[in-house]
């Protein structure tokens, strides 16, 4: 049985978290049970999602009209692209104690009540089933488990909010504290992501 994997970036520099992402997609090469997506959030910029947009997923399908329809094609995309995969593995750098703003239109489109998720009366339920998460996160310092760090909690919560509860995390931090700090973190990263595509 194949094992599908979606690999996500959006760094908009050559940097660190592509790096993680590369070593990733290098521990799965030449596996027969694992297949690869990628899918680059930079190249494939998606523009911030606008009020058109979102109206066009509240119209039924049949009662759309030419430009609704390529609307929410955006969107059908990307959701029948994440419900064809296994595992999703999100390449993320820090911007701004954030997430890319890249990564968060893709978000915006995967998030959709209805299709990934429901409301019920104890609150949203996810309709994405079935699937885990990997997070290969960057930062040029020291954020995990303070307060600053809001990224990752965000990523949780969106992921949860469709269905996906298991979640792996992998932190580079420090990467802009000097060269020996950066070269162990990236190390402890890279070893920290052998074990992960080992158990796939």
């Amino acid at each position: 049985m194949t094992t599908r994997v979606l690999v996500l970036t959006s760094s908009i520099l050559d940097g660190n978290s592509l790096a993680l992402a590369e070593h990733f997609k290098a521990q799965l090469a030449g596996r027969d049970d694992v297949a690869i997506t990628t899918r680059n959030l930079i190249a494939d910029e998606l523009p911030h999602l606008g009020l058109p947009e979102l109206s066009s997923w509240q119209v039924p399908a049949g009662e759309r009209t030419t430009e609704q329809r390529e609307l929410a094609a955006r969107s059908d995309a990307l959701i029948d692209e994440l419900q064809a995969h296994d595992v999703l593995v999100l390449a993320v750098p820090l911007y701004n104690l954030g997430i890319p703003s890249q990564m968060k239109a893709w978000f915006d489109r995967i998030l959709r009540a209805g299709v990934t998720f429901r409301y019920t009366e104890n609150g949203p339920q996810g309709l994405v089933e079935g699937k885990r998460a990997m997070i290969l996160a960057a930062r040029g310092g020291q954020y995990a488990g303070t307060e600053l760090d809001s990224q990752t909690p965000h990523l949780k919560h969106m992921l949860g909010l469709i269905g996906i509860t298991e979640v792996d995390t992998v932190f580079a931090e420090g990467l802009a504290m000097g060269e020996e700090l950066h070269e162990a973190a990236m190390g402890e990263a890279r070893q920290a992501i052998e074990g992960l595509a080992e158990r796939l």
